[in-house]
Order: structure tokens, then C-alpha cells, then sequence
């Protein structure tokens, strides 16, 4: 028996060798034959893959399953990063949303109340900013119309939406514009809907405080600030912006206007204005005519 076997293990290993030389002699033998360039060779060729490709079907349905699964594993891949950007998308659209409709009612609430009619006689020129020479102790602007047009000291300036400032020198040419921030900017005004009276004082800062205010406890953050038209500072009606609080519960006045985007202004023309001649006049009485007092008697006359 062992001899039996070993007698087989010396065939298997001769026989292995013999058939792996004569699988590499067809193997370059077909390579060598598929790189003759004959015609002959070329039809020969044409039959083979005729006759053997068909049926090589089976042997490359694996290949092909692995292909289409492949596939479709990338196809679900990119469908699930689609359905993670579109949640996160809706995340986003539902918070618009809920601004957008805060936006309608808080625009609603506006409309209603822009319901007022400004004094016919306020026309206005449009001016162009020419400079912002705005400074961390001075916050003014030029505009490229002036006294050739007919600009008076004391104007109102808008920005089409709120008011911004006043004029402030005025040359031939050009014009100097005091912003509501300068800190020497006073305006009174009135809070609505509450009818409470006001001074935007001017601080140099984004949204002046709202000083001298008489009942405090009738204000709501959100509330309208137009001018009062008291000291004919300005003509009443005009919107300044509306009532914030910063977070010491100082209440301060968010601006209409666009104060990051000044390109051009209208400076409304008050034709109604009193001229004031005389400042004293404003503030102390005239003074009642003097009485002449008859002359004292002298001693001894009759």
C-alpha cells in the first residue's frame, strides 16, 4: 500500500507541471495568434468570438449582478444625501416661515398706522451723497444741492422710508446734513399708538435713546416713532423708526432709515416754517412799554 502510493505521488507531480507548461503554450499561443494582423487571422478570429461569446453568459452574470449592485448602492447613497438636504432645507423654510409671517402682521400693523397724511406743502429735492464724514464725534453727510436750489438751514432730510437728519450749513453748491445720530441732535417726537411725547437724543451711536419720555410704562418695544412737529423743528408726521430696548432697559429708537446704504436723500421743502427773526424772541417776553410817571412836586409851590 505505501508503495501503491508512493508510486502515485510521483505521477501527480510531473503531470501537474506537464499541464500548466502546455496551458501557458496555448495561452501564448493564442495571445500570438490574436496579434497577427492577417485577414485570415481576422476572420478566424471573427468566428471564435462568434461561437464562444454566447455562451460565456453565464460566466459573466456574477460580473454583471456585482455591477448593478454596485449601482444601485451608489444610487442610494446620493438619494440619501438628497433626503438629508431636503430635511434640512424644510428645517430652513419653516423658519422663514415663521418670519415671513411675523414680517405680514408686523407690515400689516404698519400699513394701518401709515395711514396719515403729511402737509401737502412739503415738497422735497432729491440730493445725491456726495461724502459720509461721519466720525466716532460727528455723524453728518453732503449732498450735492444747495443754496442754487433753493435749500434753507433746518430742512428735513429722508431717505425715502425714515428721516435722517437736518440740514446743516448750506453752500452754493452742496449741503451739509446732520444724521439723528450726531450727538447734537435733538428731535421731538410722539410714540405711537400711545400719543406719549419724546426727545430722540442723539448719542452717536446706530439707535439713539428715547429720553424726556413722559409715562414709560405705555411703551411697548416695536412701537411707532414719528415727529411731533413741536418747536417747528420739523414737520409732525415723519417716520423716525420704531421703539427698541437694549439689554441695560434703556429704551432706544431702531432707525427707518437705512444708515448703511445713504446714496440719496430727499430733502423735503417746509415753506411753512416760521422763519424765526430773533431767537431771544422765542424765549423771553417782550418787554411792556414803559410808564412815565409824573414829575414830584416841589415844596412851596401852590
Amino acid at each position: 500500500m505505501a508503495k501503491h502510493g508512493s508510486n502515485s505521488e510521483d505521477y501527480a507531480g510531473p503531470l501537474k507541471r506537464l499541464l500548466l507548461a502546455v496551458l501557458l503554450l496555448c495561452l501564448v499561443g493564442l495571445f500570438i495568434f490574436w496579434r497577427i494582423d492577417s485577414p485570415r487571422a481576422e476572420r478566424f478570429r471573427a468566428q471564435i468570438v462568434d461561437t464562444v461569446m454566447p455562451g460565456f453568459d453565464w460566466a459573466m452574470a456574477p460580473v454583471t449582478g456585482a455591477v448593478r449592485l454596485l449601482r444601485d448602492f451608489q444610487s442610494y447613497q446620493r438619494i440619501y444625501d438628497q433626503n438629508q438636504e431636503l430635511r434640512r432645507e424644510l428645517r430652513r423654510m419653516t423658519a422663514w416661515k415663521e418670519a415671513a409671517l411675523q414680517l405680514e402682521q408686523e407690515n400689516a400693523r404698519l400699513r394701518d398706522l401709515n395711514n396719515v397724511r403729511l402737509d401737502p406743502r412739503l415738497t422735497y429735492i432729491t440730493g445725491v451723497v456726495l461724502a459720509d464724514s461721519g466720525s466716532p464725534f460727528r455723524q453728518s453727510v453732503l449732498i450735492n444741492v444747495g443754496s442754487r436750489d433753493g435749500i434753507v438751514d433746518g430742512w428735513a432730510t429722508m431717505d425715502g422710508i425714515g428721516l435722517v437728519g437736518r440740514i446743516s450749513g448750506v453752500g452754493a453748491n452742496t449741503s451739509r446734513v446732520i444724521l439723528l445720530t450726531d450727538a447734537t441732535s435733538r428731535i421731538p417726537a410722539i410714540i405711537q399708538p400711545s400719543g406719549q411725547r419724546a426727545l430722540i437724543t442723539g448719542d452717536n451711536s446706530a439707535a439713539p435713546p428715547i429720553d424726556f419720555l413722559e409715562d414709560p410704562d405705555q411703551v411697548r418695544p416695536g412701537d411707532r416713532i414719528v415727529t411731533s412737529g413741536d418747536g417747528e423743528v420739523f414737520p409732525p408726521g415723519l417716520l423716525i423708526g420704531q421703539v427698541a430696548e437694549d439689554p441695560g432697559g434703556r429704551l432706544r429708537v431702531r432707525l427707518a432709515a437705512d444708515y448703511e446704504r445713504l446714496e440719496f436723500l430727499r430733502v423735503l421743502r417746509d415753506h411753512g416754517a416760521r422763519r424765526v427773526g430773533a431767537p431771544s424772541a422765542l424765549i423771553m417776553p417782550a418787554t411792556p412799554p414803559a410808564i412815565e410817571m409824573p414829575p414830584a412836586p416841589v415844596p412851596g409851590d401852590g
